[in-house]
């Protein structure tokens, strides 16, 4: 199903309220510990589900990369091409639908990876898999948490992505820059309730912030 709408025209709802994640978390020796070691932690149920009738479920993977940055650790997102048939012109990670051949979620995230933004493996530190995330568009998606060791080149693949963007990690993890927008379903089906997190030009939203929401969650516990 195919909604036309822009997202951003939508009036905000509510804002989430939590603080943010303290600074200290948010370096890599501590991340990768926290990964290690996960505490006990509850992922916040997401509603992609109420845009489908869908019962099986397509598997996919996607990178959430965090790069190691000097003055802190950045995420690098996607804005992805205009054409594509899902989540076109939306901001993503980077990501794809598993293949046969590839082995293993991690190797999925890896590969799509280098396929769409050209990052080479060799600058990946895989860290942790956060929980699979259902989308309205049929996929269930494992996210996959690296760190990424700079520098890298990176090239992108016009097909499928229209441009790259960095944000700082502590912008993402701060909850009170999470809005909560909503529209109404066809057919009287009720409303899907979204995570928005504006940044700059950028509009994040969707699935990407719902997945962001949950390694907010995971770093806070």
């Amino acid at each position: 199903m195919k909604l036309k709408f822009n997202p951003e025209d939508l009036p905000v709802q509510s804002l989430a309220t939590e603080a943010a994640v303290p600074a200290s978390r948010l370096s890599a020796d501590w991340l990768r510990q926290h990964f290690l070691q996960p505490p006990t932690w509850t992922p916040e149920l997401a509603d992609e589900h109420l845009l489908s009738t869908i019962t099986s479920f397509k598997p996919a993977s996607v990178l959430i990369p965090l790069v190691m940055r000097d003055q802190g650790l950045t995420l690098l997102l996607t804005h992805r091409a205009a054409h594509l048939n899902d989540h076109a012109g939306q901001i993503s990670f980077p990501g794809g639908r598993c293949e046969d051949s590839d082995g293993s979620v991690v190797e999925t995230a890896l590969r799509e990876a280098e396929e769409e933004v050209g990052l080479h493996r060799k600058h990946i530190d895989v860290i942790g898999i956060l929980p699979e995330y259902r989308t309205g568009t049929g996929y269930q998606v494992t996210p996959v948490v690296a760190l990424i060791q700079p520098p890298f080149e990176l090239k992108i693949d016009a097909s499928e992505v229209a441009s790259l963007f960095e944000v700082p990690l502590s912008f993402l993890m701060d909850g009170r820059n999470y809005q909560r927008r909503a529209f109404d379903l066809p057919n009287g089906q009720g409303q899907r309730v979204f995570y928005a997190i504006p940044y700059q030009q950028h509009f994040i939203w969707g699935a990407t912030a719902g997945m962001l929401r949950n390694l907010f969650h995971l770093l806070r516990a």
